[in-house]
């Protein structure tokens, strides 16, 4: 059966135009992207195909967005021109939900930075470390990407992380990477980066506030974990 032969109230379509776009199950709201079926196939039924990808422990559809263009179009009935669609609809979701409108923004602990950053960063394959500069009233003032793609965090010259605070004779900065595995757990090498960052950044009078791993959904505050090893070994 095809989508136009459906009774009208299930056409996503008209369903949307009636009811709203909240009524819609995610089924729905994918069929409109996908616009039309195969032959056999609604694209709603293409859509619940799509849905079944979700191999993750999240009952959302976020997992959508990590998708391929070439595993989207391993389903039937997804081509490049809507797999292209698809991605493009879930980029501007995470563009909708990125606060661009930073600046003032104050940072009084590692959830703030959260908040922040979390949207644009936990569905990155490769490692983006970005710099937060602060003000003396902890708001920030300027955010700007250290590195980006498949570097390693840790092979980062700490006079590249230390170059933007220093331009702009900023006293404050913290320091934000991400995890594409999803586990925002720091690695023994992360925290021993940190440490040493954290001791150049003391000799040059500057003030590293924290540095935080974001991951899907969660995110760890090293220089929080360093302090707490340090009060277990005590």
């Amino acid at each position: 059966m095809k989508i136009k032969e459906l009774p009208e109230l299930e056409r996503p379509y008209e369903k949307l135009e009636l009811y709203g776009e909240k009524v819609l199950s995610d089924a729905e709201l994918l069929a409109i992207i996908i616009k039309t079926g195969n032959k056999g196939e609604t694209a709603v039924e293409i859509a619940q195909k799509l849905l079944s990808l979700n191999n993750t422990k999240e009952e959302n559809i976020n997992y959508l967005q990590s998708l391929t263009l070439e595993e989207l179009m391993q389903i039937k009935g997804i081509g490049k021109v809507k797999a292209i669609q698809l991605k493009a609809v879930g980029e501007i979701a995470i563009r909708m939900f990125k606060k661009s409108n930073y600046k003032k923004v104050q940072i009084c602990q590692p959830s703030d930075v959260a908040k922040l950053l979390m949207s644009s960063l936990k569905f990155e394959k490769s490692e983006i470390v970005k710099i937060l500069i602060l003000n003396t009233k902890n708001e920030v003032i300027k955010i700007k990407d250290i590195a980006k793609g498949t570097v390693n965090f840790v092979n980062i010259p700490k006079r590249d992380v230390l170059i933007e605070p220093i331009i702009m004779k900023a006293t404050k900065y913290i320091l934000v990477h991400n995890h594409p595995s999803g586990d925002s757990k720091p690695s023994r090498i992360d925290i021993e980066y940190t440490k040493e960052l954290d001791k150049a950044s003391q000799e040059l009078g500057i003030q590293l506030v924290d540095h935080i791993v974001i991951g899907n959904m969660n995110y760890t505050s090293i220089l929080q974990e360093i302090m707490k090893n340090t009060r277990e070994s005590m």
